[in-house]
């Protein structure tokens, strides 16, 4: 509403106080209030098409009324609010200025380098802003509902099937003979305390002598 306001209240003190022959030059021929009246769309672009782009601002004011309902991101609110002021702002010109109703001039008056660049107004700057800001959101990631996008990094663990998956302790399993860990385990159990363990294969077993 603060877009529409101050676009509705600064193209009625332009009208009221300018000439369309009479720019008023701020800084030379760079920046100046210069009156105009466009029928076409943002900055005099299809001058011919005045009905067609009324058509359009209406489709948008209604999408973006339906749409706030769903908006729970500030930063998606004020993009749609900027571009919901912008097309009312000249969408009340389109219906309420001359020639007549839908087909009205829209009050265009600041130029930018107007030889080079076309008149426009704070409706134009506020389209042009919003847009802007709806795309930077998008890439982002940012959605209406408040919730982003992201790549979520791995979470998941190797298999134990996938290659180089505990490759140290199958190399030690491979180097200790077969068998041989539990015919120690074995021969341990057996032996009776205060008495020597049987030999294992391989030893010879060494005796007292007797006297």
């Amino acid at each position: 509403m603060f877009v529409l306001a101050a676009d509705i209240i600064s193209k009625a003190i332009v009208v009221a106080h300018l000439r369309p022959e009479e720019p008023v030059h701020l800084l030379g021929n760079v920046f100046e209030f210069w009156l105009t009246r466009n029928p076409g769309a943002a900055f005099s672009v299809g001058t011919g098409e005045t009905a067609i782009f009324t058509l359009i601002a209406f489709g948008v004011v209604i999408y973006i009324a339906r749409t706030a309902r769903k908006l729970y991101s500030l930063a998606w609110a004020i993009a749609l609010g900027l571009l919901l002021g912008g097309a009312a702002g000249n969408l009340g010109d389109r219906i309420f200025r001359a020639p007549g109703l839908f087909r009205g001039n829209v009050i265009d008056w600041i130029g930018v380098v107007p030889r080079y660049y076309p008149i426009f107004n704070l409706a134009d700057s506020a389209i042009v802003c919003g847009g802007i800001l709806m795309v930077i959101l998008a890439m982002r990631g940012y959605h209406m509902d408040g919730t982003r996008s992201v790549d979520e990094p791995r979470t998941d663990k190797p298999d134990a099937d996938e290659p180089g998956v505990d490759e140290p302790r199958a190399a030690e399993q491979r180097d200790v003979p077969a068998g041989s860990e539990a015919e120690a385990e074995a021969a341990a159990h057996e032996a009776p305390a205060g008495t020597d363990a049987q030999a294992t294969p391989g030893t010879e077993t060494v005796r007292p002598a007797e006297q």
